[in-house]
């Protein structure tokens, strides 16, 4: 009988969303979909849907350590990534545990609004991020709202955003993928990486009324299968710059609003 496949684990650390769109739920389906193990630490449980954010309720830091050491202890991660943390205690501790020993590459999808416009990181919680979490990190994977926030200034070009990377680079010590799907005046759905030697411009076809929630983080998921899959972190970023493409490409509609096709991103 032969043995069962060997797959990597990935690791997400972030809020569950009842409506299945963001969150957890969509970084568990992205490891899925690329054939990773995807192992969970919850942060917090939201109440939402694609409409709105009902209620959040954050999970005791205490318990947000304990479920990140239960999974290292026999599940250990060849990749990790963060997404909505809420507070800054929850922030001290996931920074904390990846500080304390040798850990995995980490991704930071620094998650501030949700796409229905709820705030979802405070202003304390913000600061134990810049301070404490991106100077541990791999990568980090603003939208141009949160790259305005790191970089300290507005973004609204395309050399804007290639600045924005250079500078988050030099603040925090990460590399930076600085997404500009809300970028105006282009035709093309521009991002730009650079990693403090690399820099890559990785574009794709605008798809009209492409409005589905959970793309940073499902792009930011793929980034993180792909590490642990063993990519270098330059071509695991374009090979999730595909993926996230086609999962946009092939959304489909539940109860009217546009969900990701996952399972179509890898095939892109």
């Amino acid at each position: 009988m032969a043995h069962p496949k060997a797959v990597p684990v990935a690791l997400t650390v972030a809020g569950s969303d009842s409506g299945g769109g963001a969150g957890i739920q969509a970084d568990l389906k992205t490891f899925a979909a690329l054939e990773v193990h995807g192992a969970s630490v919850i942060t917090c449980v939201t109440a939402q849907n694609p409409a709105r954010v009902r209620g959040i309720q954050a999970c005791d830091p205490r318990l947000v350590r304990r479920q990140m050491e239960a999974v290292f202890e026999e599940l250990p991660p060849a990749a990790a990534k963060t997404g909505m943390l809420f507070s800054s205690r929850i922030v001290r501790v996931v920074a904390r545990f990846f500080k304390e020993r040798q850990r995995p590459p980490l991704v930071v999808d620094p998650v501030m609004i949700a796409t229905s416009g709820a705030q979802l990181l405070d202003s304390p919680a913000l600061r134990a991020v810049q301070s404490q979490l991106l100077p541990c990190a791999t990568l980090v994977t603003p939208n141009l709202y949160e790259t305005a926030v790191l970089a300290g200034r507005r973004v609204e070009s395309i050399e804007g955003m290639r600045s924005a990377a250079r500078e988050i680079k030099a603040r925090y010590g990460c590399a930076a993928l600085v997404k500009g799907g809300h970028l105006r005046g282009v035709r093309e759905a521009i991002d730009i990486y650079y990693d403090g030697e690399t820099e890559l411009l990785l574009s794709a076809p605008f798809i009209k009324g492409a409005r589905a929630q959970g793309t940073g983080c499902t792009y930011a998921a793929a980034i993180t299968a792909y590490l642990a899959l063993g990519y270098g972190l330059s071509r695991g970023v374009e090979r999730a710059k595909h993926y996230i493409t086609g999962a946009i490409a092939g959304r489909v509609t539940a109860g009217g609003h546009a969900v990701l096709d996952h399972m179509r991103g890898r095939n892109k």
